[in-house]
């Protein structure tokens, strides 16, 4: 096995890193997600609150890992940091649930949407064109799309680290200076319409709609719960900068590289993400009508499918704005599918080489990437693309992602006692205050969407739980 790991190539700069960190964080979410938050706290400040409150955990959970990463810098990264703190238990734990659902699921979810959105351009790939009918399923062009795209990347990262890398960087580096444009010409360009002085009398007026359509005034604990359950769609789109960890065998000085990227790669998306928003607001009015007419009626809140990016374009250029963001967003989906796919089949190689997943994908290929590993996670991702449910399952997870952050970040702690010899080139920003901080508030967050969002709690926690009898099924297995 030791001249096998000799194959894992050390490709991976710190510019690298911190593409893949910004590129598997940014894909079409930011253009999305405001909707459902604006209609969760119904007003501007809460909104960017939001926003900056996911940025600033982002960023601080980041800067933690930063010390497990230069401490223990190897392929696999959170999996080991959990699997070295507690036991194999918890390890394997997380990689079941990041194969089943959290990262093949997005992967699924990413390809789709870059599917649907490649059907502004060729309206021949649609939900409504069935390639297939089985009875018990259909498959339609949109699902075709996703697959093929995930196939292609698969197929493209099991050719070497550095055509995995160079993909990510230029993709990166192209949508952001792409999307900080559209953020240049959304504050500059965009005409006065009124739209900002609007918001601007209702910024700290936190509401939202009854189900009979009255108004509900939000202050005291309704805000906090608001906000909370708000949350569920920015964490998602900041998530993913983790991934990194996973490559921290082919890292050059990862000592040093993996905690910079990480800050980073957090850092500039979680700008961007601010900047974006603040453009949502300035051009677009956030309360509107679901039955509204234009776009300024619709307001953020009940943007056409909730694509606030696409109005917002709309009313700085007109009617180019959705082919323009439906390039766009394919770019940036194409670059984040690219990230989740190199850096995820790494996890499954470190499990495999503990026995804990397939033999095969603890194989490196002669270019030195987990062959198996990558097409054993292709192959999932598709099934999921044709249940349709990823989505559900994305929903379902954010439960579980929270906890094995605070886990992860709890490990920290954990590691300082049990292992205080360990050499640690970089030490978690602020310990003990900082992490705590994060271990604290995301506990909160967790516990009202336990309480207030079980349908987002529950499942995710059972699909956790089911991998423990799987365990100690797969360990027996292996002793035979």
């Amino acid at each position: 096995m030791q001249a096998e790991n000799n194959l894992l190539k050390k490709r991976i700069n710190l510019f690298d890193g911190t593409a893949l960190v910004a590129g598997s964080m940014l894909g079409s979410g930011i253009f999305i997600v405001s909707a459902d938050i604006a209609r969760n706290v119904g007003s501007p400040g809460w909104l960017m609150l939001v926003w900056l409150i996911t940025g600033v955990l982002t960023i601080i959970a980041a800067l933690s890992y930063g010390e497990l990463a230069a401490m223990m810098p190897k392929v696999g990264g959170q999996y080991v940091y959990l699997r070295e703190s507690y036991n194999p238990l918890v390890g394997f734990l997380y990689g079941w649930t990041l194969f089943f659902v959290i990262q093949t699921g997005t992967i699924a979810a990413v390809g789709v949407g870059f599917a649907k959105f490649s059907g502004v351009l060729m309206p021949w790939i649609s939900e409504k064109n069935i390639l297939l009918d089985l009875g018990f399923m259909k498959i339609n062009s949109t699902q075709f799309v996703g697959i093929a795209m995930i196939l292609f990347l698969t197929w493209l990262n099991t050719n070497g680290i550095v055509i995995g890398k160079t993909v990510q960087n230029i993709f990166t580096s192209t949508k952001v200076l792409v999307i900080l444009f559209l953020i240049i010409a959304g504050l500059i360009i965009a005409n006065n319409n009124g739209a900002f002085d609007v918001n601007r009398e209702i910024f700290w007026n936190a509401q939202q709609t009854g189900n009979g359509g009255e108004i509900i005034p939000l202050s005291g604990f309704a805000l906090i719960v608001a906000i909370a359950t708000a949350m569920v769609g920015s964490i998602f789109s900041s998530d993913a900068w983790n991934n990194l960890t996973f490559t921290s065998g082919e890292v050059i000085n990862p000592k040093r590289n993996i905690p910079l990227s990480l800050f980073f790669g957090t850092l500039i998306i979680t700008v961007i993400y601010l900047l974006a928003n603040f453009v949502y607001i300035k051009i677009l009015p956030l309360r509107g009508l679901p039955d509204g007419t234009t776009i300024f009626e619709k307001g953020i809140q009940f943007a056409v499918n909730d694509r606030v990016g696409t109005a917002a374009m709309n009313a700085i250029i007109g009617d180019y704005a959705a082919i323009i963001m439906a390039v766009f967003i394919m770019l940036s989906t194409f670059g984040c599918n690219n990230g989740l796919i190199l850096q995820g089949a790494r996890v499954y190689y470190a499990m495999a080489n503990d026995n804990l997943f397939f033999k095969k994908a603890g194989k490196l290929n002669k270019k030195g990437v987990p062959f198996f590993a990558l097409l054993f996670q292709g192959i999932w991702a598709g099934i999921l693309c044709l249940t349709g449910t990823y989505s559900d399952l994305l929903d379902y997870v954010v439960f579980a992602v929270l906890l094995f952050y605070i886990l992860t970040i709890l490990s920290v702690f954990i590691l300082r006692v049990k292992k205080p010899e360990l050499e640690r080139p970089y030490k978690a920003f602020g310990y003990p205050v900082i992490p705590a901080l994060y271990i604290l508030t995301t506990s909160v967050i967790m516990i009202i969407l336990l309480f207030y969002k079980p349908n987002y709690t529950f499942p995710g926690l059972i699909i956790v739980l089911l991998g423990i009898p799987l365990y100690y099924i797969w360990r027996k297995y292996e002793k035979k």
